[in-house]
């Protein structure tokens, strides 16, 4: 499961996982894409939400953002794209939903990834499928299926 991942922390806000972790998750949602580059870039609210409103016209921040590389043809390159990951959106999301921040983090890894590839969830049945993967892939890290509703 070989990838290369660039990780940029434009924040020092608390609560951010290890280079290995984020690693670790990018390479389990890419690892039929071996060789592939990305960038994860974990930033505070306002860059966040500057990008939100730049880019999907949302102004407030969020958990994360995909960006897909969008290389010409004749560039034969392995970038794949880059996510920004808000720090404290996600860790106040897993708190509000009685996760476990560790569990939290990698769902957001992975959902971004699987947006690099091309997945959505715009659509119901385009839905099911990426949430049916991610399932798959948190449940191999032991992660319970972040969509099931909590008792709170």
């Amino acid at each position: 499961m070989t990838i290369e991942v660039d990780i940029q922390r434009a924040t020092d806000a608390p609560g951010q996982p290890d280079d290995d972790s984020l690693i670790r998750w990018a390479a389990l949602a890419l690892r039929n894409k071996p060789g592939q580059e990305l960038t994860i870039r974990l930033v505070d609210a306002a860059e966040s939400q500057t990008l939100n409103r730049e880019y999907r016209h949302k102004d407030y921040p969020t958990n994360v953002l995909s960006f897909p590389a969008d290389l010409p043809p004749e560039l034969d390159i392995p970038l794949l794209g880059d996510l920004v990951i808000c720090v404290p959106v996600v860790n106040r999301e897993a708190a509000e939903q009685g996760k476990p921040a560790t569990a939290h983090w990698a769902h957001m890894v992975i959902h971004g990834c699987l947006h690099l590839l091309g997945h959505d969830h715009i659509e119901d049945d385009e839905a099911e499928e990426m949430e049916a993967l991610e399932r798959q892939l948190l449940a191999e890290l032991g992660i319970a299926d972040p969509y099931l509703a909590t008792d709170e």
